[in-house]
């Protein structure tokens, strides 16, 4: 039996500096973020690594153990070897070389490395401690899931395997807290291990499957998952698992669609009041329509969508805390594969039907370069919640009265997103980005029952992520966008001063009431059309002539470039004098209403046009800046822009000729 070589005793002295940084390592699926958020629980903050798209999350903590001492934790991506050529492994060899560390953190060699192993499948696990060794850091190795491997029958000889590794050995569980207080009372005693590993794959294995052999003992029937085995056989099945991923997504987007109505709701009346509470603190005036209609408004269209952002990733997380998702991944691998993506795609592309923002960025775990790329390119082609006020408000002028209908067309919106991104991947794999496609190894790891407190914290995580990269430049747009529309302001015409005129003439009646809001409607519209906002939409009309949209959808569209959201709202200003999108009379005059030379603006041949166009369209500024930075320059968040465009031009203005041709 192969064991380790005994060295010298390290005379390394345990740590005990002010402040010590702590990398946690480990393989995907061994407990590394449980563990990690039971030591730190929302201390924690998400970084990344400079010059990559890797996350890292970073707390310091002081624990009471030791209260003098500031302790920075690093959670390291989750990888299987150091040697592997993917970006993951790359940043934890830079990180333990000292080379890099999370922006905001000084790039030096760790204190201490925390290596972090699954009870249940140890074999497999000590490969990467047998490297971790060769960097010659002061170690703690932790024997994760010990209540998971208890119940199972599994024994782990804790002091017999910190014999064969020479470094410290805890054993504990990140999701009751087993073990945790000896993990932080022993973090000063890391220390060199004074045993060698063999530095070739092939020699690691054997040796990992000697200790093995030494410290750990299972009951045979371990090994012969029954349930395991069943389940893993309906779920990766090529038809039960594809129709149990469709019927759990399908479950899925019910419970996001469903519950986050209710807080976006709440969300909405709160932002209405703060907005009335600030109008009537400021008088009226630029700041007054500043405040209410640019900073409040722009604020409050970011953060009504964040709780289906966070319930989305809520559920993805707890899906991946029972082990579906790897399942779930394979299944879909086997559908993703003729249109040059792999099963790693299909989490970004699902979150990308929340928000193409954390989709984009859930790309990161992709470790093919050419996979990753054709995701971030395709992401936005999956219909987002930004949308769905468009697809409401054209589904409604297109079928009233008729839900059935309704939802066949609304289903069809997604269908159509999800099928013009595959055929861009697979356009765009067989030319620019051209290449055989790395094997998807993927590693089924055992079905559990999540750890909700992780789950939140994720969720937490994420949502505040989302907060940052997505709400101040929305914000941004926002102010920018309001002040086009509102400048320069027009004086007050003839039929306007006539009305009023008449109004002031008459008592305060329903019919003096009438006048006054028939003069506002004027003098809204007329301000719309004379600023920047519309008179850009009169130069740009004639591109879009051919789709069917005059001047005033014009404007709309120009101004979902900015953020798709402010198309129902934008188009209310143009037509209805306000912005209250919620009320009924507003929606109703949008649907109703008429172009100049008396025709309807929303025909049936221009609402199908505009409910394609808005399907395939990049109308979204923040997601060609996160594009920009996660697939490493503007040329892809241009070529995203452009080849969108493009389809969504194309197809529009088919489906425009098409419906024109057939009389409607």
């Amino acid at each position: 039996m192969r064991l380790l070589i005994e060295l010298p005793m390290s005379t390394t002295p345990p740590i005990a500096s002010s402040q010590r940084t702590i990398a946690v390592l480990g393989n995907p699926n061994v407990g590394k973020t449980t563990l990690f958020n039971r030591l730190v629980g929302i201390r924690a903050k998400t970084s990344n690594f400079p010059g990559t798209t890797q996350d890292a999350r970073v707390a310091h903590v002081q624990f009471q153990a030791e209260p003098n001492i500031e302790s920075v934790l690093i959670d390291l991506p989750g990888i299987y070897s150091l040697n592997l050529e993917i970006s993951e492994s790359k940043v934890c060899s830079q990180v333990l070389d000292g080379k890099i560390m999370p922006v905001g953190e000084s790039a030096a060699t760790p204190d201490a490395l925390l290596v972090v192993l699954d009870a249940t499948n140890l074999m497999r696990n000590l490969s990467i401690v047998g490297e971790s060794i060769g960097r010659r850091l002061p170690m703690i190795v932790v024997v994760n899931m010990i209540d998971s491997a208890r119940r199972r029958g599994i024994h782990v000889d804790e002091k017999k395997l910190s014999d064969c590794l020479g470094c410290p050995v805890i054993l504990c569980s990140g999701k009751t807290g087993e073990g945790i207080d000896t993990l932080v009372s022993s973090l000063g005693n890391a220390k060199i291990p004074d045993r060698s590993a063999p530095t070739d794959q092939l020699g690691i294995e054997r040796w990992a499957q000697d200790i093995y052999a030494s410290v750990s003992s299972a009951p045979e029937w371990v090994d012969n998952d029954r349930l395991t085995d069943r389940l893993d056989r309906a779920f990766t099945h090529p038809v039960l698992g594809v129709a149990s991923f469709i019927a759990i997504m399908t479950g899925l987007f019910w419970m996001i669609f469903k519950l986050a109505a209710y807080p976006m709701d709440w969300i909405d009346l709160w932002f209405g009041a703060a907005g009335g509470w600030v109008g009537n603190l400021i008088p009226a005036g630029p700041i007054h329509d500043l405040m209410v209609d640019g900073v409040i408004a722009g604020v409050g269209g970011t953060v009504i969508f964040l709780p289906q952002i966070c319930l989305l990733f809520f559920l993805l997380a707890l899906l991946e805390g029972t082990g579906y998702l790897a399942r779930a991944a394979f299944v879909i691998d086997r559908a993703m594969r003729p249109f040059g993506l792999s099963g790693h795609a299909f989490v970004p592309l699902l979150s990308s039907h929340a928000c193409a923002i954390p989709g984009i960025m859930a790309a990161r775990a992709i470790p093919d370069k050419r996979d990753r790329l054709a995701t971030i390119l395709v992401a936005p082609f999956m219909s987002c919640t930004a949308r769905i006020p468009v697809y409401v408000l054209l589904i409604t002028i297109l079928f009233p009265d008729r839900p059935s209908m309704q939802a066949i067309a609304f289903t069809l919106c997604y269908v159509l997103g999800a099928g013009a991104g595959l055929f861009t991947s697979l356009l765009f794999r067989r030319t620019i980005l051209k290449g055989k496609s790395r094997p998807m190894a993927l590693e089924l790891p055992s079905y559990r029952i999540p750890d909700l407190k992780s789950v939140i914290l994720l969720t937490f995580d994420r949502g505040l992520v989302f907060l940052k990269k997505a709400g101040t430049l929305i914000l941004a747009i926002s102010i920018v966008l309001w002040w086009m529309g509102a400048y320069p302001q027009v004086g007050q015409s003839d039929d306007v001063i006539t009305l009023r005129a008449q109004a002031a003439s008459m008592e305060q009646t329903e019919e003096a009431d009438a006048l006054n809001a028939r003069a506002d409607l004027l003098q809204t519209r007329a301000d719309a059309k004379h600023s920047m906002l519309g008179t850009i939409g009169t130069f740009a009309q004639p591109i879009f002539e051919p789709l069917g949209y005059d001047r005033q959808l014009t404007v709309g569209v120009l101004a979902s470039f900015a953020a798709r959201e402010v198309f129902v709202s934008t188009m209310a200003v143009q037509i209805a004098g306000t912005d209250d999108v919620d009320d009924d009379t507003v929606l109703e005059s949008i649907a109703n209403s008429q172009r100049d030379d008396g025709s309807p603006v929303f025909s049936k041949a221009t609402s199908w046009s505009l409910l394609v166009f808005y399907v395939l369209a990049s109308l979204c500024l923040p997601t060609l800046v996160v594009t920009a930075k996660e697939a490493g320059g503007w040329k892809w968040a241009s070529l995203q822009l452009g080849w969108m465009t493009f389809v969504a031009y194309t197809a529009a203005f088919i489906v425009y000729q098409l419906v024109t041709m057939m009389g409607a």
